[in-house]
């Protein structure tokens, strides 16, 4: 096989395996973002909450302002009550004060009623908050397993690095511009092996000439449907 395309099909190769550590490193990640987002909505939960527990606070302490407001009214229509001359008067006040007093009735319903959403959205406020404290106990866990996957595939990516780095120093400058050129559309398609008289690029059958070129392995040939560099996979490749 000639020297150059060999060199060019273990380049193809190793940045296959570089660009495989991607989708490990987003795996990783993922793992912690997903725990970080979860905090955050919990977060969010309490925030909420907080929020809404200070609104229902606000309607039930103008509720005790109109309740207070009532009960004096009460309090100086009995006042006025001995001050009654007609019976007009009296049918008036009498009127006022069944008013008021469903009013009071209707606003002790609402301070309760007010009283339990407060209570209930408090215990969910707890609840989130022990819920975040366990998170927040696991999220150091995930990091910490995170951080590790994290360094061993840096690490594995290193070799692999290295690898390229050893093998770019031997390719053919011309060779590798080349492989450079298909690589940036074709990623890591860009060297693809010949089955069935078809290219495993585009997967269209290419010419009795040109795939007797690839078996000889002399030359660099490429796919004349998509220009992807051509090879056929040899026992020593398996």
């Amino acid at each position: 096989m000639n020297q150059h395309l060999k060199q060019l099909i273990d380049l193809s190769k190793v940045d296959k395996e570089i660009d495989a550590f991607e989708p490990q490193i987003e795996e990783a990640n993922a793992k912690y973002e997903a725990a970080l987002a979860k905090k955050q909505s919990i977060d969010t939960d309490i925030e909420n909450l907080t929020n809404e527990i200070k609104e229902e606070q606000l309607k039930k302490h103008k509720n005790e302002l109109h309740l207070a407001e009532l009960s004096q009214k009460l309090e100086d229509n009995s006042k006025k009550s001995s001050e009654v001359k007609t019976e007009r008067e009296m049918k008036s006040l009498q009127l006022e004060e069944e008013i008021a007093k469903e009013q009071v009735a209707f606003a002790n319903e609402e301070i309760a009623r007010l009283e339990k959403i407060i209570e209930m959205k408090q215990e969910q406020v707890e609840a989130a908050k022990e819920s975040l404290v366990e998170l927040d106990s696991n999220l150091e866990a995930v990091k910490a397993e995170v951080d590790k996957t994290l360094e061993m595939i840096n690490k594995e990516r290193q070799e692999v690095f290295i690898k390229k780095e050893k093998l770019l120093s031997k390719i053919n400058q011309k060779g590798l511009s080349f492989y450079q050129k298909i690589r940036r559309w074709a990623k890591n398609t860009t060297v693809v092996t010949v089955e069935d008289q078809a290219c495993m690029g585009c997967h269209m059958v290419i010419s009795d000439r040109i795939y007797a070129d690839v078996i000889r392995g002399e030359d660099i040939v490429t796919c004349p449907h998509c220009g992807r560099i051509l090879h056929v996979e040899t026992a020593n490749e398996e």
